[in-house]
């Protein structure tokens, strides 16, 4: 059609510098499209994220932490220098002359420089309450992917399972995936026009507060809870081997004691009701595998949800296996296939148009693989 011609990398940057605006908007109508063809199964999404390198190295990259650590390795080689320029003065005899003590006046003024843009930097983060800043794309962040960190992006897809399509996607710099859950889901559930769908995701979407948005959004949730705590790193009985019994409001422990509302709280301004049983547990025989001490298990004021959700997920333990095999096939393509391990655009804005593009170039692969060139066109220009 074109004559075998192909678009420079000039003409291809220029493109997607030009038409930013317009890939969200053609993303969601393409959405739209693959609706009105069948091709969604409208009955599971699978949530996942991925970090996507940002244009910007890693020693670019600075915390608080590392920004005083690098200040303080400043003043010290700073002292030295100014330390050793006395000594050089007293060996010239005060002339102040000689190539060395004029290297280190050189070497002195290079630290005093960056120690003050560090210094700089340091107070733009007080100022903003940023944990961290990036020099090269100022909207990237530090983030752990698998075992390595790097400075990227945090990618969110929301998947129907029939056809593993992509419904919506996002980008972010927030560094983990806890509180992303509802805002990604949503958005699906509406643009498939259902008044109710299955969402699962990992158990780095698990925060009690966005699995009850979720919930009631429509979007009826499936994640893991994920095994934490100072009783899971100490070895003793999690939390999930005590029951919850709603009827009398207590929790009976793996020995057979009930455990009653000894003490209330507040955890992320949600009320919390610790129990326990004070006289049980110094005779219990399984005190050794418990507690050091009286055990106790915090239970939240609308932790209904987190049990209805564990029900769930013992009605359909498959489900998670289904999220793995539905979620990993976009990102596996996008990052193999279409080569697309890191963006080539800086800032936030930037980043989410290109990712935009990306998503809809997937999905027209997908539907091209699904059906036939001629219905798709035919459908395009209804």
């Amino acid at each position: 059609m074109l004559g075998h011609l192909k678009p420079d990398f000039k003409t291809i940057a220029d493109f997607r510098r030009d038409n930013r605006a317009a890939f969200l908007p053609l993303f969601r109508e393409f959405v739209l499209l693959c609706r009105q063809l069948d091709l969604f199964g409208r009955e599971l999404l699978a949530v996942d994220g991925t970090r996507i390198k940002a244009v910007n190295n890693k020693d670019r990259n600075f915390t608080r932490t590392t920004l005083r650590q690098f200040i303080d390795a400043a003043d010290k080689k700073l002292a030295d220098y100014l330390h050793r320029l006395d000594e050089g003065d007293v060996a010239e005899g005060g002339t102040g002359g000689g190539s060395r003590v004029h290297n280190l006046a050189e070497k002195i003024e290079a630290i005093r420089g960056k120690r003050d843009r560090l210094r700089s930097l340091l107070a733009d983060l007080d100022r903003t309450g940023e944990s961290q800043v990036s020099l090269t794309d100022p909207d990237s962040r530090a983030m752990a992917a698998h075992t390595k960190i790097g400075v990227g992006y945090n990618v969110q897809v929301a998947v129907d399972a029939k056809h593993k399509l992509i419904v919506e996607q996002a980008v972010s710099n927030q560094v983990v995936d806890m509180g992303l859950l509802t805002q990604t889901a949503e958005p699906a559930r509406v643009i498939l026009g259902v008044e109710q769908i299955d969402v699962v995701a990992d158990r780095g979407y698990f925060k009690i507060e966005d699995i009850e948005a979720c919930e009631k959004a429509g979007a009826v949730p499936y994640v893991p809870r994920p095994q934490r705590g100072p009783a899971v790193r100490e070895g003793f009985f999690r939390k999930d081997e005590f029951r919850y019994d709603p009827a009398q409001d207590v929790f009976v422990c793996p020995a057979g004691q009930t455990l009653a509302p000894h003490h209330q709280g507040k955890l992320r301004d949600i009320k919390k009701i610790d129990y326990s049983n004070p006289a049980a547990c110094p005779t219990c025989p399984l005190r050794a595998r418990c507690t050091t001490n009286v055990r106790r298990v915090s239970r939240l004021e609308n932790e209904a949800v987190l049990d209805r959700m564990a029900e769930r997920l013992k009605a359909r333990p498959d489900i998670l296996d289904r999220r793995r095999e539905t979620v990993e096939h976009p990102f596996g393509s996008i990052k193999q296939w279409m080569n697309q391990g890191a963006f080539l655009m800086r800032g936030l804005d930037n980043v989410r148009a290109e990712f935009s593009l990306t998503a809809l170039v997937y999905n027209l692969r997908r539907a091209l693989n699904i059906l036939d060139i001629a219905e798709l066109t035919a459908a395009v220009r209804k």
